[in-house]
């Protein structure tokens, strides 16, 4: 049995946990990545490894959430400190730079290899149920910052039209690297010039 640890002993190998993970998930991925290699590289005992997780699936999870918190949080600090009504062209420009800074991370790693799929399809439901609740509340918030008022068909639709322009990471290759961030534009400026005038109807 594991023995007792200190509140800053948990602290600091929780930490570890989530940097070595991260670390996994960017290089060897979720099939790949098991708990006797998180265990090693974090230097812990198995059963240690259990007081903190029921499973691998439950701290890529984790791992994947506070990288998921961190690009909200900052959409939401920058539509907060950009000066408004947001139009066209800034709103663009916001959505463009998420999508590079998702790409920049493990996260873009995990979609291009369909690991992101393979780790809901391990979660517990209420796990799942939980995070979409969630994702409603940013996007509302996002929402709120729109210079019109859309119904609920609409920020329904103008949801999956960003998940789908997303998606595209999953095609680089077939749209073209060279011309890759410039389709992203398009995109992205097309669905928020329509979902604007939608929403002045």
């Amino acid at each position: 049995m594991p023995r007792a640890l200190s509140q800053q002993e948990r602290a600091s190998i929780q930490t570890r946990l989530k940097a070595e993970a991260a670390q996994c998930l960017q290089t060897l991925g979720v099939k790949k990545t098991t708990v006797d290699e998180l265990v090693r590289r974090v230097n812990i005992p198995k059963g240690t490894f259990y007081l903190f997780y029921p499973s691998k699936e439950l701290l890529f999870f984790d791992v994947i959430m506070e990288l998921h918190d961190e690009i909200q949080g900052s959409l939401i600090t920058t539509l907060q400190s950009t000066a408004q009504p947001l139009g066209v062209e800034t709103l663009t420009a916001i959505l463009f730079d998420l999508f590079k800074h998702i790409e920049g991370s493990f996260l873009a790693t995990l979609i291009q290899r369909q690991d992101l799929e393979l780790l809901i399809r391990k979660l517990p439901p209420e796990v799942i149920t939980q995070h979409a609740q969630t994702d409603d509340l940013i996007m509302d918030r996002f929402l709120s910052f729109l210079p019109v008022q859309l119904d609920e068909a609409q920020l329904t639709i103008f949801s999956a039209a960003l998940r789908a322009a997303f998606l595209m990471i999953l095609h680089t290759q077939e749209v073209g690297v060279d011309v890759f961030d410039d389709v992203m534009r398009l995109m992205l400026r097309g669905i928020v010039s329509q979902i604007l005038e939608e929403g002045k109807r």
